[in-house]
């Protein structure tokens, strides 16, 4: 039976006196076949060409160059070179077992996510790097996976590879990215990985960046850590399952929040996406919004739910639940969950796109949609591009986001009329979208079209991206 291909993934930055040693240790593997990709990360030393010589004489290794852009992105640039089935990043400085990779892959399963290995320091200390055992529960806490660790090209894909943002701990957050759906994890009892210790390294000048870290990872991973921890990670993260007792939940609809998808946005708030349902987490507010929604006010993800079994699927996605955190009252998250559209467009997809399949069409139904809405009193007071949704001929329309829908008993002709202010795109295409409107509406074209292209929303024209 044909062995799969295994990619070595070498990132390389100023690493010249010890990239020579790692890639010797690498093309020494008992393992075939395999393919070694150095990435270059803008070094400023003789690394490249030291790289570039050695690769003369291994025709497994490749060896690519880009501007220095950090390791997370070395990582991902080196795999999207790659082509094996399997990765095993190695840092430059570091060194692999000759037997690591063979024994590795005689431990490959359906349900094995990761592979991993025993591992010593070398270099300004010695001795064996003692890592605990692997649990779902204590990677909420803390990471217990070396980076130099197997693991299927297909899921790095699925997990949208090693985070480029500057989280100080990019290999705890992929892996926590890997098992947040699963997977189980298998440690070789045998020393596979020579991690070198030098002055400075950033395994000790990280540790300055705790808070950051901890941050980056509810930020990124707080459905992992609801789970895992009952409530966030903690500055003091081994307090973090104490701390959150003091956590109340309020839910309704029966939902695993935890096993959603994937994330698909990360902007103000966070959205998750699965072949079923969509996940919208909202921004932790701050202290005196957290009061006024936890004891006064109806958070955003309630309004959301409600709003959604009012308006109907005809409307919008059909609601599945919604979840609030307080503590002491005080709410900190909440989350709204709701049928998934993937398989369709948002309105966005057509700015800028004359040539989209239908395009004529799909702004006429969303003109008369829009004519619906104002018609049952339903004002979108965020009707702006990403929240209109719909089929590839238009025949289907929905909103989405949901918490600012205001119910009126009477909308003016001007508050209709401003409400097309957020969609941002040419004016062909408004003039589409205001005849459609206007016939729904029974009023006179030219002048619908003519209010709606004169009162363009004034952030897009402050800002300078008004098509118009």
């Amino acid at each position: 039976m044909k062995q799969p291909l295994v990619s070595v993934i070498v990132p390389l930055y100023n690493a010249a006196p010890y990239i020579g040693e790692a890639l010797d240790s690498i093309v020494a593997s008992t393992y075939r076949p395999i393919e070694v990709i150095v990435m270059d990360d803008g070094s400023t030393d003789e690394s490249l060409s030291v790289a570039q010589a050695f690769a003369t004489s291994h025709p497994e290794v490749k060896v690519f160059h880009q501007s220095n852009e950090g390791v997370s992105s070395a990582r991902n640039h080196a795999i999207r070179e790659s082509a094996g089935e399997w990765i095993l990043p190695v840092d430059a400085d570091d060194k692999i077992s000759p037997t690591y990779i063979e024994h590795a892959m005689e431990q490959v399963a359906d349900d094995v996510r990761v592979i991993g290995c025993k591992a010593e320091f070398f270099g300004a200390k010695s001795g064996e790097w003692k890592l605990p055992d692997f649990s779902l529960d204590l990677l909420a806490r803390k990471n217990m996976i070396h980076i130099s660790s197997l693991f299927r090209r297909i899921d790095w894909t699925v997990v949208g590879g090693f985070c480029q943002e500057d989280i100080y701990r990019e290999d705890w957050d992929f892996w926590i990215s890997m098992f947040e759906t699963g997977g189980r994890y298998v440690r070789l009892d045998e020393v596979g990985l020579y991690y070198r210790v030098l002055p400075g390294s950033r395994r000790h000048t990280a540790k300055a960046q705790k808070r950051a870290i901890v941050d980056a990872m509810n930020e990124r991973h707080l459905l992992f850590m609801e789970k895992h921890l009952g409530g966030p990670l903690h500055y003091m993260r081994s307090w973090s399952k104490f701390l959150n007792r003091f956590r109340r939940y309020r839910q309704v609809g029966d939902f695993a929040f935890w096993d959603l998808g994937w994330i698909v946005s990360r902007h103000r708030n966070i959205i998750r996406l699965s072949e079923e349902y969509a996940i919208k987490q909202f921004a932790k507010p701050d202290l005196l919004r957290g009061i006024w929604y936890g004891w006064f006010a109806k958070s955003k993800a309630r309004r959301s739910y409600e709003y959604a079994l009012r308006l109907g699927e005809k409307i919008t996605p059909r609601p599945i639940a919604y979840r609030e955190v307080r503590v002491f009252g005080i709410l900190r998250e909440s989350w709204y969950v709701c049928e998934s559209r993937r398989a369709f467009s948002c309105f966005n997809d057509l700015i800028g796109s004359p040539d989209f399949p239908y395009r004529e069409a799909i702004l006429w139904k969303i003109g008369e949609f829009t004519a619906k809405l104002h018609k049952q009193g339903i004002l979108h007071r965020d009707y702006s591009g990403g929240n209109i949704l719909f089929n590839r001929d238009g025949t289907w329309i929905q909103i989405i986001d949901l918490n600012r829908i205001k119910f009126c008993k009477h909308l003016s002709r001007e508050q209709r009329l401003r409400n097309f202010e957020r969609l941002n795109i040419d004016r062909e295409a408004l003039v589409i979208m205001a005849q459609a409107y206007a016939q729904a509406m029974g009023e006179d074209a030219i002048e619908d079209a003519g209010y709606i292209i004169a009162h363009r929303w004034h952030k897009h024209v402050k800002q300078g991206i008004t098509n118009l």
